[in-house]
């Protein structure tokens, strides 16, 4: 019987699971398992922050379908990635995290005084789906393989394996017949839906007058996108979606109706006597599937790879367990071959184009420097159809979406659920590895990108060419404007914003974000005026460079973003 460390069998165990890309830091606590990356044919990509490590291995999943695998050492490194591990699960992006734990013996309890340690477990498993600590070097592949069958079962997100250093770089003997086949330990073929639950569904959606399909999270993790344009084209129904579900449908199509549109959104979603449900729980930003948004009486079909996600807001007539891919397959089949459905009238197209009419009254000309909405029209323009879009900032990403069109399906990445700043930094990069063939562009705040600047040196270092363009204003906008209404409502109304002097630690002295980026071996631009932006992305793309535009957007247009009052109203309790 061969020796090995118990790293490379965690590393045998990633190849046979069709790994081929880990994020993380090296370090010596685990130096037997990423030393046999290589072997195994596993490239590791390494950023300079952990919590950046699990970010990009959940943009990484969430773009291509695969798990997502992240490694950060014990204690602080582990204390640093809990941010990500955070984030990423309440995303529902599939990723495993491998750590390190301190030799067996002196750890789970702590013997006392034990350096580098925490119960990392014991705090990663209130966060996660599943976390474990792996006792001995037998029980490495019981616990890898449970990880694995938690990370494909349900609604993705976080699980957590750690390792002892000393199982994980101590030699011992093993035994071939430990590393299976997936399916020989978990479920490898999709959810099918109960035929007869499909059927039930067609009718109710034939009969349906208003009917309105509402696709989240779950469509794009499913890569359902065709089967979602079939049903809704068969039906001549309306798609909404959920924030996360931005890009489940692209919004050039006739029948999207994007979430941008808040007052169709509404109007659609009150007067839809039959929803299907894609794939969402319906929750806080959906307004709760409660009235006066969503109509009390309508009939509900909702879809979903996991049980506990059902009926949890808005209750179901119908209630589906399965995977969205076939669930969609099969509906658009029933639907086709029962002949053509009566289509109901398009009662949205008119109001998407005057509404859009009048959100574009918000770029025109600001007091000073650029205006915030101007910039993603002016980057979707430039850069191809087929860009992937990271949003990531407080105002920044507001004006990013009302002003950015999804073309593609999957192709538009934030923190949706949890609006966490600095995130989008790390995702641009994972989404690069993932998509090697497309260009990455981030549109992020000075605030949010103040987070995790390092990380254009992990760009520069593993040649990852993103784009990243800087909203600059000097302050933290969206706490501002909050700040300003509590403070003095009726002067902030007449002069739109207050002076430096009566808001608290709101305002920032600059960072020059284009020579940050040069020191750091990147491409930099400034620019001050809108008509500077196109020529300055066009110079990115041909630099074949990581790149950082730094745009001067004007501050107080930057702070008035769109919808203010309506993001407001969605986080209090809805009453109808």
């Amino acid at each position: 019987m061969a020796t090995s460390t118990g790293g490379e069998i965690v590393a045998r165990m990633l190849a046979a699971e069709g790994v081929e890309v880990v994020f993380g830091i090296i370090d010596g606590t685990y130096f037997g398992l990423y030393s046999s990356f290589e072997e195994f044919g596993i490239r590791l990509v390494s950023p300079r922050h952990e919590t950046s490590a699990v970010h990009m291995a959940g943009t990484y999943a969430r773009m291509t379908g695969r798990l997502g695998v992240a490694i950060a050492s014990n204690g602080p490194g582990v204390a640093n990635a809990l941010p990500g591990i955070a984030v990423e699960n309440g995303e529902g992006n599939r990723v495993l995290l491998l750590t390190s734990s301190r030799r067996e013996g002196i750890g789970y309890p702590d013997r006392g005084g034990t350096f580098q340690y925490f119960d990392q477990v014991g705090v990663t498993k209130r966060m996660t789906k599943w976390a474990g600590a792996v006792p001995s070097r037998e029980r490495v592949p019981e616990f890898m393989r449970r990880a694995f069958r938690t990370a494909w079962s349900g609604r993705p997100g976080v699980v957590h394996v750690d390792i002892p250093e000393s199982v994980m770089n101590g030699k011992g003997k093993f035994d071939s017949a430990s590393i299976r086949s997936s399916a020989s330990y978990r479920r490898i073929h999709s959810i099918e839906p109960d035929v007869s639950q499909v059927e039930a569904a067609a009718r109710l959606l034939r009969e349906a007058k208003t009917p309105v399909i509402h696709a989240g999270t779950g469509v794009i993790h499913a890569r359902a996108h065709d089967q979602l344009r079939r049903v809704a084209e068969l039906m001549g129904a309306p798609v909404t979606t959920s924030w996360g579900g931005r890009g489940s449908l692209e919004e050039t199509h006739p029948l999207a109706v994007p979430m941008v549109h808040l007052d169709l959104n509404r109007k659609l979603h009150s007067g839809a006597d039959v929803v299907l449900v894609l794939g969402s729980r319906l929750g806080e930003t959906d307004w709760w599937g409660k009235p006066p948004y969503w109509a009390s009486d309508q009939r509900v079909v909702q879809v979903d790879i996991d049980d506990s996600s059902i009926g949890v807001n808005k209750p179901v007539d119908l209630a589906v367990l399965g995977d969205i891919r076939p669930f969609l397959d099969h509906l658009g089949d029933v639907l086709e071959a029962e002949g053509p459905v009566a289509k109901q009238a398009d009662t949205w197209s008119s109001d998407r184009v005057s509404d859009r009419a009048k959100l574009d009254k918000r770029l025109e000309k600001t007091r000073e420097g650029v205006n915030p909405g101007a910039v993603p029209r002016v980057a979707q323009e430039v850069l191809p159809d087929d860009t992937v879009w990271v949003f990531d900032g407080g105002n920044t990403t507001v004006w990013a979406h009302f002003f950015h069109e999804a073309k593609k399906p999957n192709s538009v990445v934030t923190t949706f659920k949890f609006g966490m700043l600095g995130a989008g930094v790390a995702q641009a990069l994972g989404a690069k590895v993932a998509r090697p063939d497309r260009v990455v562009c981030c549109l992020i705040g000075d605030g949010a990108m103040g987070f995790h600047p390092q990380e254009l040196e992990t760009a520069v270092r593993n040649q990852l060419p993103v784009i990243y363009v800087v909203f600059v204003d000097l302050q933290w906008g969206m706490v501002k404007m909050n700040q300003q209404f509590s403070l003095k409502p009726i002067k902030t109304i007449m002069r739109k914003s207050l002076d430096e002097d009566e808001t608290i630690n709101a305002d920032f002295c600059e960072i020059k974000f284009d020579d940050l980026a040069r020191s750091m071996g990147a491409h930099g631009e400034r620019v001050s005026s809108l008509k500077d932006l196109a020529p300055a992305l066009e110079r990115c793309v041909a630099s074949g460079l990581p790149s950082v535009v730094h745009v001067d957007v004007d501050p107080v247009t930057h702070m008035w973003a769109p919808a203010l009052r309506s993001f407001k109203d969605m986080h209090q309790e809805p009453s109808g």
